[in-house]
């Protein structure tokens, strides 16, 4: 894990998290941006991979449009429950799921009643964020507990860095990345997933499945190979383009 990570070939395909891999992540999802070296970064390696590189993150695509804009990539959002497949086409829109409304308005009266705890409502999923309130994990767990019990075993709370996020169990990120690797841009390569967290575990046991590289930004989570945090990502895709271009 302490060795240097390899840098892939220009044949390979990449799929990239978002918060924690590529950007930090910030007090609240609506403050997380990307700078504009970022952003011509991904452009770059993004043409030299002909296209063959994916957002896989847990929020929805509208917002990594918003984050990213003016760049589009191909992406994944809500950890697998939307898909655009073809970076020049606008956002899926995915309507609400009622079976969520008791969790939505139960999470929304905890989020009012400790400040610092943060509600996010992705339609299809949620997430409940307590980076401003850390001591608020325990009464959390012990609201949602009910809660998710009565969803039955369709749904799963997946504990994050400072969050919890609510979705169905459908909806992963592996399934996604294997829809990815079935279409042209991405076949024939090999495939590449940077993430962080404990929903890209998933993700990294297909790639590696798939004779692929599996790479952990940070320190929460083990795979093939460690980036010590999203500074260190960013230098390691700047070398790959670099690399490529020469």
């Amino acid at each position: 894990m302490n060795r240097q990570v390899p840098l892939p070939s220009a044949d390979c395909c990449l799929f990239l998290d978002v918060d924690g891999t590529l950007i930090e992540l910030s007090s609240h999802p609506s403050q997380t941006a990307a700078s504009r070296a970022l952003k011509d970064l991904l452009m770059m390696v993004n043409d030299v991979l002909g296209g063959a590189v994916a957002l896989i993150s847990g929020r929805p695509i509208a917002d990594l449009d918003t984050i990213f804009f003016p760049l589009r990539l191909r992406a994944a959002g809500i950890h697998g429950g939307e898909r655009r497949e073809h970076a020049d086409r606008p956002a899926p829109r995915v309507p609400p799921d009622p079976r969520l409304d008791p969790l939505r308005a139960s999470m929304q009266r905890f989020a009012s009643h400790h400040p610092g705890v943060e509600f996010e409502d992705k339609r299809i999923a949620c997430a409940i964020h307590y980076r401003g309130r850390p001591q608020a994990q325990a009464p959390l767990q012990q609201a949602l507990d009910p809660l998710m019990a009565a969803l039955g075993g369709q749904y799963h709370a997946l504990p994050g860095n400072m969050v919890i996020e609510v979705k169905p169990r459908a909806f992963t990120k592996a399934h996604a990345i294997e829809q990815f690797l079935a279409q042209p841009a991405f076949q024939h390569r090999r495939p590449v997933f940077l993430g962080d967290d404990i929903t890209d575990i998933d993700g990294f046991r297909l790639i590696e499945q798939r004779h692929g590289t599996s790479i952990a930004v940070g320190e929460r989570v083990d795979a093939q190979w460690r980036l010590a945090d999203p500074a260190a990502t960013r230098s390691w895709l700047s070398e790959f383009a670099a690399t490529c271009v020469r």
